[in-house]
């Protein structure tokens, strides 16, 4: 894989190749500071369906989660009973794994449990690089960590709070696709430092 493709006048980060999806995605999302608790929750949700796949497995299939997960809504997804659960589990557009549907599921209710203990899913996220995103200068895709000890302390408190899927790897990818950490390399168009 090439560190940088360029296209239509534009440096991107290789890993997002020629597809027009996944450049939109490069361009638009990834690494660009979300505050937004629906966002934020939905990106916990599919970092979690995405471990062990592709991402663009799963941008590919996102409108698809959305719908099967009532737009992500905290609430709505809290009480999906068993049966919801098969449902789901028969559905195409998602990743029909029993275990990250439960997942998804339970996280919704952690997410709503940490909502009534006072605390917004941004404040509790973000708290962990104070609030700001880090911006690193990678100049090669090898030098991007696959976690942190800032995304293996994340880790271990949602774990605390309940949350599952959360391990430090699935963390760090939902650093970057948040915005909490950017790291568009340093030749790529969407670098801050560009």
């Amino acid at each position: 894989m090439q560190d940088l493709i360029y296209s239509q006048g534009r440096a991107r980060c290789g890993w997002c190749g020629d597809d027009p999806l996944y450049q939109t995605y490069h361009d638009q999302e990834w690494g660009r500071p979300s505050y937004d608790e629906v966002h934020l929750f939905e990106m916990l949700i599919l970092e979690g369906a995405q471990a062990g796949l592709s991402w663009i497995t799963i941008l590919r299939k996102r409108h698809a989660y959305r719908d099967a997960f009532v737009q992500f809504d905290a609430q709505a997804m809290a009480c999906m009973s068993e049966a919801d659960q098969q449902l789901l589990l028969h559905n195409p557009g998602i990743v029909r794994n029993r275990l990250k549907i439960k997942a998804a599921i339970e996280n919704a209710r952690a997410y709503l449990k940490l909502r009534e203990q006072g605390h917004t899913l941004s404040h509790f996220l973000w708290q962990f690089v104070d609030g700001e995103p880090l911006i690193n200068h990678w100049h090669t895709l090898t030098e991007l960590p696959a976690q942190t000890t800032v995304s293996q302390a994340m880790s271990r408190e949602l774990k605390r709070c309940g949350f599952r899927f959360v391990g430090p790897t699935i963390c760090y990818a939902l650093m970057q696709s948040v915005g909490m950490v950017n790291d568009h390399l340093v030749g790529c168009s969407c670098h801050p430092g560009r």
